[in-house]
């Protein structure tokens, strides 16, 4: 009784993973060996793991990507690509945001600009920064909609 009470004050307060976990610890008599404090942990771990795989999946579906799976180990390094492997593993560390820099990536029709902006944005997400897909043209369009009506700042974060 007092447990289902405990789950459902759980559920009320959204903490969804923990009352999940807790109840998982309930039916399953490999968790009795375990002393509080390691059961509290495993169950505060759950939770935590959850909300961050939801932050991060959130902040990958706002940000619009072509191609919401694409990997920084994925891009395939072909010669004729020319890609510098050593620069691409660099920038995917997302330092480059920290000192407020940004990448252009240039390349002819095909070469995969898109599935790379798209895999440096991934990379930034998982750093937990927000990020917007946007293409050139919208983007020149946007500014220019957004200085006329003075949310140039605004657009510019």
């Amino acid at each position: 009784m007092i447990n289902e009470s405990t789950v459902s004050k759980l559920n009320e307060l959204r903490l969804t993973a923990m009352a999940e976990s807790y109840r998982n610890q309930l039916l399953d008599s490999s968790f009795k060996d375990l002393s509080f404090e390691e059961r509290f942990g495993l169950i505060i771990d759950t939770e935590w793991s959850r909300r961050k795989n939801n932050k991060l999946n959130k902040l990958i579906r706002k940000s619009e990507f072509s191609f919401n799976d694409a990997c920084i180990e994925n891009i395939e390094y072909h010669a004729d690509r020319k890609l510098d492997k050593a620069l691409i593993t660099k920038l995917s560390t997302c330092n480059y945001i920290q000192e407020k820099h940004n990448i252009v990536i240039l390349g002819a029709s095909g070469a995969g600009k898109t599935y790379i902006s798209c895999a440096f944005g991934i990379a930034a997400c998982r750093n937990f920064y927000t990020t917007k897909y946007i293409r050139l043209p919208e983007l020149l369009n946007e500014l220019a909609i957004a200085s006329t009506h003075y949310f140039y700042k605004y657009n510019m974060k």
